[in-house]
């Protein structure tokens, strides 16, 4: 190893002092200047993956060159935090429809698969991911599942996390998602995150909701970043006790703009942008982290502070010191803009070679990685009746789920809704609908139903298998019926997204790979949840937010305030299951 280093570092060294000639050099570029936050027009030297030099004198030569014309040259975009699942396409197609948006590196955290495979899955998405063109580096997962007062796929303990710890991809503990277990000082949580601490990793935070007080704690664990920020206030807490605030705009949590106004020149160096959670059809429209550049930007950053945010601040949070930056040393990623308030990209080099160019991909499609036969197989609901959606109501008076547009948390709401018999009615008019939730796992027959306010579907019923973070299947309907069709339906293709009206299947898009992948190639998965979009345009002309990936947080019981899990109605504040019928 230390021979064929040293043949790369003395080959670097002779072309830096002009003995040799580089591979490429990008000539006449308006470089950015990460570390001063300046604009430089000067040459980008490159030799194999790595910047030789930035050159405003012209003073090297190259095998091949290209000019830049006076464009804008920014180093590769980083998304400090994105589960690759959530946009339902494996790790290799992912990596295609996000190089041409700019973005060349992501730390992924993939508990999603974790909660549905366990070790299993971890290991595929850490082979897959070894064929991605992009870098992606892996945060393991440290809540599988997210509370104790679930049931998911599988559990992992400190134990099932730590052969993974010497994969050269793996740069930490993921969002620590439990936070009563980390307050109380539970033993299982603590192991996990000091197996980090004892290899000097990272340990990021999920702190949704907490005080000032609970954030503390979560500092005496040695928690380094938050991306669960939804206002200014929040943020400049987390910065002031010493975490990276990562700003978030995903699909359903969409945080720039009310949290942007905590950033200014002073503490800058502590944010950064991240994704979470974004569907493939947006990602391809829009992009990840190059959308929430331009976002930025829009909202009045200058753009070097928020090209800076988008890439030097990842790099320096996650100790990848090679990345973030275009000056020599530094790996060969970098973007050329067309635009620069929109971040639009003209081209694309990942590690000095050229890989995409006006939106679109130049190298072939990437030799998929075998998916094992039990992650294809996850999905397993037993003999359904009406019975088992009955929800029993003693009143009138009910604790129901609001949702909130744009948002992953929810309001918790009390409200008189329609009882026939003794048993909750839905009411289209009014907007309650009933919401259940069914373990699909290992058949152990555990199930909850509520009633959800804010979703605004006239006619039908949609179910799906992504439903974070255990990923059993959840449905919202407006009748028994068309409940049951749909779920019927997810279970036939394995897990995936339907759309029924009247009993009839008018959309699905299934996703096999556990549940919340397809392992088809990205357009024509696009294809495949447009349709899905289209149908549920005919059950919900109006909707205006993201129906299926809302949808997928109402189970999430460590996001305030009221979800639903296979185990109950959950009270996220109060920590405690709550009853549906609120007329005692």
């Amino acid at each position: 190893m230390y021979v064929k280093e040293g043949r790369t570092m003395k080959n670097l060294i002779a072309i830096s002092q002009h003995r040799k000639p580089a591979d490429f050099i990008l000539r006449n570029a308006r470089v950015a200047d990460v570390f001063s936050l300046v604009w430089k027009t000067a040459d980008i030297v490159v030799a194999g993956n790595k910047i030789v030099a930035i050159d405003s004198q012209g003073r090297y030569q190259a095998e091949r060159e290209e000019d830049a014309e006076g464009r804008y040259v920014i180093p590769g975009l980083m998304d400090a935090h994105i589960h690759i699942e959530s946009s339902m396409l494996t790790p290799e197609q992912f990596s295609r429809i996000l190089l041409p948006h700019g973005v060349t590196s992501v730390v992924t955290d993939p508990h999603e698969i974790a909660n549905v495979a366990g070790a299993t899955g971890l290991q595929y998405m850490l082979d897959a991911a070894k064929k991605a063109e992009l870098d992606i580096y892996f945060m393991l997962p440290s809540s599988v599942p997210a509370a104790a007062f679930e049931h998911a796929g599988a559990v992992m303990k400190a134990k099932d996390l730590a052969p993974f710890l010497v994969e050269d991809q793996v740069l930490g503990i993921a969002e620590v998602m439990d936070f009563p277990a980390v307050l109380a000082g539970q033993e299982d949580m603590l192991e996990k995150i000091q197996l980090g601490h004892n290899r000097r990793m990272i340990i990021d935070g999920h702190g949704a909701g907490l005080s000032p007080t609970q954030i503390t704690g979560y500092r005496a664990a040695g928690i380094h970043t938050d991306h669960e920020c939804i206002n200014a206030e929040e943020a400049l807490d987390r910065v002031e006790q010493g975490m990276y605030v990562l700003i978030r705009e995903g699909s359903a949590a969409k945080n720039v703009k009310d949290v942007l106004p905590a950033v200014n020149s002073y503490n800058a160096r502590r944010f950064a942008f991240c994704t979470d959670d974004k569907h493939l059809d947006e990602i391809i429209q829009e992009g990840t982290i190059n959308h929430a550049v331009a976002l930025a930007i829009k909202e009045g950053m200058e753009p070097l502070q928020a090209i800076q945010l988008a890439t030097l601040n990842v790099a320096e949070c996650y100790r990848l010191y090679e990345k973030g930056a275009l000056a020599p040393g530094y790996i060969a990623d970098f973007v050329m803009l067309e635009e620069l308030e929109t971040m639009k990209p003209a081209a694309v080099w990942k590690s000095g070679q050229k890989v995409a160019e006006a939106g679109m991909m130049l190298t072939q499609n990437p030799v998929k990685v075998t998916v094992p036969d039990s992650i294809l197989r996850s999905v397993h609901l037993p003999e359904l009746s009406t019975a088992d959606l009955a929800l029993p109501m003693k009143g009138t008076y009910a604790n129901i789920i609001e949702v909130i547009p744009n948002q992953i948390i929810t309001k918790k709401l009390q409200a008189d809704v329609d009882v026939a018999n003794g048993y909750f009615k839905p009411c289209i008019k009014k907007d309650y609908l009933k919401i259940a939730v069914f373990e699909r796992h290992h058949l152990r027959h555990t199930k909850s139903v509520a009633i959800v306010h804010g979703l605004g579907l006239k006619a039908g019923a949609i179910a799906t298998t992504v439903a974070h973070d255990s990923h059993n299947a959840i449905v919202v309907g407006t009748n028994d019926e068309d409940i049951l069709a749909a779920l019927h339906a997810l279970e036939q293709i394995n897990g995936g997204l339907v759309v029924v009206e009247a009993g009839k299947v008018l959309a699905q898009m299934a996703l096999p790979v556990g549940g919340i992948m397809t392992n088809i190639e990205a357009q024509q998965a696009e294809q495949q949840l447009q349709e899905v979009h289209k149908a549920l345009h005919m059950i919900h002309p109006t909707c205006h937010f993201h129906l299926f990936l809302t949808l997928s947080f109402l189970s999430l019981p460590v996001i305030p305030s009221l979800k639903l899990t296979d185990t109950g109605l959950f009270d996220v504040e109060a920590f405690r299951h709550l009853s549906v019928d609120a007329s005692n």
